[in-house]
């Protein structure tokens, strides 16, 4: 079966998770994206507070090699309990 997808890959991909501003989000969101990007560069990691300091965006951006990837990514990230979201 074929990925269908409007991606050609490899491409370079963010990918956005937000969380609660006092947990390590930055150092979890590496560690998730990590094991399936391995070659994860920390100046691919950007975070931003939100307006009132409680939430914290974190973007990676990867070279992301296949949907399957980006899916297995985004199912971890979402499936554990202090991403609150993740896009």
């Amino acid at each position: 079966m074929s990925e269908e997808t409007l991606l050609e890959f490899p491409c370079q991909f963010p990918i956005k998770a937000m969380g609660k501003v006092d947990i390590e989000l930055d150092l979890l969101v590496i560690e998730i994206v990590r094991r399936h990007a391995p070659d994860l560069d920390h100046k691919a990691v950007k975070t931003r507070p939100s307006k009132d300091g409680n939430y914290l965006a974190v973007t990676v951006t990867i070279e992301a090699t296949s949907k399957k990837q980006l899916d297995a990514i985004y199912q971890d990230l979402t499936d554990h309990p202090l991403v609150l979201v993740a896009l």
